[in-house]
Protein backbone atom coordinates (compact mmCIF):
# COMPACT_ATOMS: atom_id res chain seq x y z
CA UNK A 1 0.00 0.00 0.00
CA UNK A 2 1.44 3.44 -1.21
CA UNK A 3 1.27 6.12 1.28
CA UNK A 4 -1.23 9.23 0.31
CA UNK A 5 0.57 11.86 -1.64
CA UNK A 6 1.71 14.59 0.44
CA UNK A 7 -0.38 18.11 -0.44
CA UNK A 8 0.55 21.16 1.47
CA UNK A 9 -3.49 21.38 1.34
CA UNK A 10 -3.52 18.79 3.53
CA UNK A 11 -2.24 20.35 6.45
CA UNK A 12 -4.14 23.00 8.84
CA UNK A 13 -4.48 26.52 7.86
CA UNK A 14 -2.15 27.80 10.12
CA UNK A 15 0.87 25.97 9.68
CA UNK A 16 -0.21 26.36 5.83
CA UNK A 17 0.16 30.47 6.75
CA UNK A 18 3.43 29.62 8.92
CA UNK A 19 5.00 27.35 5.65
CA UNK A 20 4.36 30.44 3.28
CA UNK A 21 5.36 33.27 5.73
CA UNK A 22 9.03 30.94 6.14
CA UNK A 23 9.37 29.92 2.67
CA UNK A 24 9.22 33.60 1.39
CA UNK A 25 11.06 35.01 4.88
CA UNK A 26 14.25 36.73 5.02
CA UNK A 27 15.47 32.63 7.31
CA UNK A 28 15.21 30.71 4.18
CA UNK A 29 18.34 30.29 3.40
CA UNK A 30 19.92 31.71 0.10
CA UNK A 31 22.78 29.80 -2.16
CA UNK A 32 24.62 32.05 -4.75
CA UNK A 33 22.87 29.70 -7.35
CA UNK A 34 20.09 30.74 -6.53
CA UNK A 35 21.08 34.35 -6.56
CA UNK A 36 22.87 33.39 -9.96
CA UNK A 37 19.17 32.04 -11.29
CA UNK A 38 17.45 34.84 -10.59
CA UNK A 39 16.53 36.55 -14.16
CA UNK A 40 14.96 40.01 -12.15
CA UNK A 41 18.30 40.44 -10.13
CA UNK A 42 19.38 43.70 -9.43
CA UNK A 43 22.06 45.41 -7.44
CA UNK A 44 19.16 47.18 -5.66
CA UNK A 45 17.27 43.66 -5.20
CA UNK A 46 20.53 41.96 -4.66
CA UNK A 47 21.01 44.20 -1.55
CA UNK A 48 17.59 43.65 -0.22
CA UNK A 49 18.44 39.99 0.47
CA UNK A 50 21.01 40.89 3.13
CA UNK A 51 18.83 43.32 4.97
CA UNK A 52 18.96 40.56 8.46
CA UNK A 53 22.68 39.63 8.38
CA UNK A 54 24.69 40.30 11.38
CA UNK A 55 27.89 42.20 10.84
CA UNK A 56 30.90 40.21 12.13
CA UNK A 57 34.52 40.92 11.54
CA UNK A 58 36.57 37.88 9.93
CA UNK A 59 39.79 38.10 8.80
CA UNK A 60 39.36 35.81 5.42
CA UNK A 61 37.11 36.29 3.15
CA UNK A 62 33.98 33.53 3.71
CA UNK A 63 33.15 31.06 1.21
CA UNK A 64 30.03 32.47 -0.06
CA UNK A 65 27.52 29.25 0.89
CA UNK A 66 29.05 29.72 4.35
CA UNK A 67 27.83 33.11 4.57
CA UNK A 68 24.43 33.01 3.01
CA UNK A 69 24.00 30.04 4.98
CA UNK A 70 25.03 31.22 8.75
CA UNK A 71 23.82 35.11 7.72
CA UNK A 72 27.09 36.45 9.35
CA UNK A 73 29.95 38.24 7.89
CA UNK A 74 31.39 41.58 6.98
CA UNK A 75 31.97 43.72 4.43
CA UNK A 76 34.75 41.62 2.47
CA UNK A 77 32.21 38.76 2.46
CA UNK A 78 29.46 41.25 1.22
CA UNK A 79 31.16 43.25 -1.50
CA UNK A 80 33.08 40.48 -2.87
CA UNK A 81 29.71 37.92 -3.23
CA UNK A 82 28.02 41.36 -5.33
CA UNK A 83 30.85 41.57 -7.47
CA UNK A 84 30.63 37.97 -8.30
CA UNK A 85 26.89 37.62 -8.61
CA UNK A 86 26.45 40.95 -10.30
CA UNK A 87 29.52 40.60 -12.76
CA UNK A 88 27.60 37.54 -14.09
CA UNK A 89 24.27 39.30 -14.76
CA UNK A 90 26.14 41.65 -16.56
CA UNK A 91 26.87 44.29 -14.51
CA UNK A 92 30.27 46.51 -13.85
CA UNK A 93 31.40 45.69 -10.43
CA UNK A 94 34.07 47.19 -9.48
CA UNK A 95 35.44 45.85 -5.45
CA UNK A 96 36.72 49.24 -3.42
CA UNK A 97 38.94 48.80 -0.23
CA UNK A 98 38.80 52.40 1.31
CA UNK A 99 41.61 52.94 4.50
CA UNK A 100 40.80 55.08 6.84
CA UNK A 101 42.12 56.91 9.97
CA UNK A 102 41.38 54.85 13.61
CA UNK A 103 39.51 52.03 11.18
CA UNK A 104 38.92 49.06 10.12
CA UNK A 105 39.85 49.21 5.78
CA UNK A 106 36.09 48.98 4.79
CA UNK A 107 35.29 47.12 1.34
CA UNK A 108 32.07 48.37 -0.94
CA UNK A 109 31.31 47.09 -4.37
CA UNK A 110 30.86 50.02 -7.03
CA UNK A 111 28.44 49.50 -10.13
CA UNK A 112 29.25 51.39 -12.88
CA UNK A 113 25.75 51.20 -14.74
CA UNK A 114 24.30 52.74 -11.51
CA UNK A 115 26.66 55.07 -10.72
CA UNK A 116 26.00 53.95 -7.29
CA UNK A 117 28.09 51.22 -4.44
CA UNK A 118 26.67 48.79 -2.35
CA UNK A 119 27.26 49.20 1.42
CA UNK A 120 27.14 46.26 3.63
CA UNK A 121 26.15 48.93 6.22
CA UNK A 122 23.55 49.95 4.44
CA UNK A 123 21.63 46.90 3.45
CA UNK A 124 18.85 47.58 6.03
CA UNK A 125 17.68 50.85 4.29
CA UNK A 126 15.37 51.57 1.51
CA UNK A 127 18.06 53.59 -0.40
CA UNK A 128 20.46 50.23 0.04
CA UNK A 129 22.53 51.96 -2.74
CA UNK A 130 24.98 54.98 -2.77
CA UNK A 131 25.26 57.53 -5.06
CA UNK A 132 28.67 58.38 -5.95
CA UNK A 133 30.76 59.30 -9.04
CA UNK A 134 33.10 56.74 -10.23
CA UNK A 135 36.22 57.59 -9.36
CA UNK A 136 38.31 55.46 -6.31
CA UNK A 137 39.06 59.10 -4.40
CA UNK A 138 35.04 60.07 -5.01
CA UNK A 139 34.19 56.59 -3.91
CA UNK A 140 36.97 56.56 -1.20
CA UNK A 141 35.22 60.27 0.39
CA UNK A 142 32.16 59.60 0.38
CA UNK A 143 32.59 55.78 2.59
CA UNK A 144 34.87 57.94 5.10
CA UNK A 145 32.52 60.87 4.86
CA UNK A 146 29.64 57.50 6.05
CA UNK A 147 32.04 57.04 9.16
CA UNK A 148 32.84 60.46 9.83
CA UNK A 149 36.58 59.54 9.41
CA UNK A 150 39.08 60.58 7.11
CA UNK A 151 40.36 58.09 4.53
CA UNK A 152 44.20 57.73 3.83
CA UNK A 153 44.03 55.52 0.66
CA UNK A 154 41.87 53.31 -1.15
CA UNK A 155 42.28 50.06 -3.76
CA UNK A 156 40.31 48.82 -6.58
CA UNK A 157 41.08 44.62 -6.31
CA UNK A 158 39.80 41.75 -7.50
CA UNK A 159 38.84 38.18 -5.26
CA UNK A 160 38.77 35.26 -6.87
CA UNK A 161 37.37 32.13 -4.67
CA UNK A 162 38.53 29.64 -6.63
CA UNK A 163 42.55 30.42 -5.88
CA UNK A 164 41.03 32.91 -3.19
CA UNK A 165 43.45 35.56 -4.18
CA UNK A 166 42.57 39.42 -3.76
CA UNK A 167 44.26 41.09 -6.28
CA UNK A 168 44.97 45.09 -6.18
CA UNK A 169 44.42 46.62 -9.32
CA UNK A 170 44.49 50.39 -8.71
CA UNK A 171 46.00 52.25 -5.33
CA UNK A 172 45.02 56.24 -4.69
CA UNK A 173 46.79 57.87 -1.69
CA UNK A 174 44.58 60.86 -0.55
CA UNK A 175 47.57 63.00 -0.20
CA UNK A 176 48.66 62.83 -3.71
CA UNK A 177 47.59 65.37 -6.62
CA UNK A 178 44.44 63.65 -8.14
CA UNK A 179 45.76 63.91 -11.66
CA UNK A 180 47.63 61.08 -10.17
CA UNK A 181 44.90 59.00 -9.64
CA UNK A 182 45.50 55.84 -11.87
CA UNK A 183 41.57 55.77 -12.78
CA UNK A 184 41.45 58.96 -13.98
CA UNK A 185 38.56 59.29 -16.71
CA UNK A 186 38.51 55.06 -17.01
CA UNK A 187 34.75 55.18 -15.67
Amino acid sequence: MRPPAFSIRSLPPGLIALVGLLAGSPLAALTVAELLADPELTPRRFAGHFENFTYEFIDYVQDPEVFLRTRTGDCDDYAILAGHVLGRKNYTPRLIHVRMVGRVPHAVCYIVENRAYLDYNNRRYAFNLERCGPSIREIATKVARSFEANWTSATEFTYDYQTEVKLALFTVVKTEPPAKDPDRGRY
